[in-house]
């Protein structure tokens, strides 16, 4: 499902230019540790646990974000799992989104420029929070480093289907270390993520505006071609066609990741092992998420 419609660097995971690529999801979970275990199992290479501050502009020392995470690194994109780690307004909106629904509550949209992202957004009628940057220690091969970010976020509720911003990576090497990059399930690329909402018709119009991105019908909904990857956003009937044993904890509803492997055969057969819990996916290889991660699904797809 990956798109190459921009500009983009071979050697680099990150867009120029003006390409939009999805860069991550983010699961809102009770526990780190288990969050790694779960993600082992399902034969992803989790990162360390890592917890998120932001620089003081002061110059004391950095403040808590209110999250940390544990992530699945992959040559396209990441997973990220986020867990609460201080009672701010993010630890606050992290703890209100679990009171709904163990599981994805965060799209991230990786692009060159934060700035003019920002203020595309708020031309558009978007109401806008400040630009802000963030970062987190991450170890390296070499020592301790710094992974940075300049997040473009609006007013929470404008985008009702969880935290939906734009960011720009400014530390490529410290985030995509290439210990981190290969998976016993073969997995490569993050490549589309599927939302299920009352009315697809005015969740595509929003989603469109924010990516600047045209939305195309599809059977049930829109979807929403990025210069890597795909959004698309579902009826509940759709969706229910789609994944009959998945139930809809609540609208909305960020359900589905879809994920590149290099074989499906060895994407299965891990899988399998780590006793996660298949479901019908024509062509497709799918799993429900561990519990550990929440409620909903991935499904596995072949490269090319």
């Amino acid at each position: 499902m990956p798109t190459a419609r921009g500009p983009s660097s071979a050697s680099s995971q990150l867009p120029v230019g003006a390409a939009v690529y999805l860069d991550h999801v983010g699961h809102f979970v009770a526990n780190a540790e288990a969050a790694a275990q779960a993600l082992a199992r399902a034969g992803f290479t989790p990162t360390p646990i890592s917890v998120q501050v932001n620089p003081d502009p002061a110059g004391g020392p950095p403040k808590l974000t209110g999250t940390g995470n544990v992530c699945a690194m992959l040559r396209g994109g990441y997973l990220e799992m986020l867990f609460k780690t201080a009672d701010t307004p993010l630890g606050a909106e992290h703890a209100a989104a679990r009171q709904r629904y163990d599981g994805l509550h965060l799209v991230a949209f990786a692009v060159a420029d934060a700035e003019a992202s920002h203020e595309r957004l708020a031309a558009a009628g978007f109401d806008m929070q400040p630009l802000v940057r963030m970062q987190r220690p991450v170890e390296t091969a070499s020592g301790q480093d710094v992974a940075a970010f300049e997040v473009v976020r609006i007013s929470p509720g404008t985008m009702p289907e969880g935290r939906v911003q734009m960011l720009r990576h400014l530390t490529e090497q410290a985030v995509w270390q290439p210990r981190w990059l290969d998976h016993p399930n073969g997995a490569e690329t993050l490549s589309g993520l599927t939302v299920v909402v009352a009315d697809p018709g005015e969740a595509a119009a929003r989603f469109q505006r924010f990516t600047g991105r045209p939305a195309a019908a599809i059977e049930g909904g829109f979807r929403i071609e990025l210069d890597r990857g795909a959004v698309e956003l579902v009826s509940a009937p759709a969706w229910l066609a789609r994944w009959p044993g998945i139930t809809i904890p609540s609208l909305p509803f960020m359900g589905e990741t879809e994920i590149t492997v290099a074989s499906l055969d060895v994407a299965r057969t891990k899988l399998e092992k780590g006793g996660l819990e298949t479901v019908p996916a024509g062509a497709s290889v799918a799993v429900r998420f561990p519990g550990e991660l929440g409620h909903g699904v991935w499904r596995f797809t072949a490269r090319g």
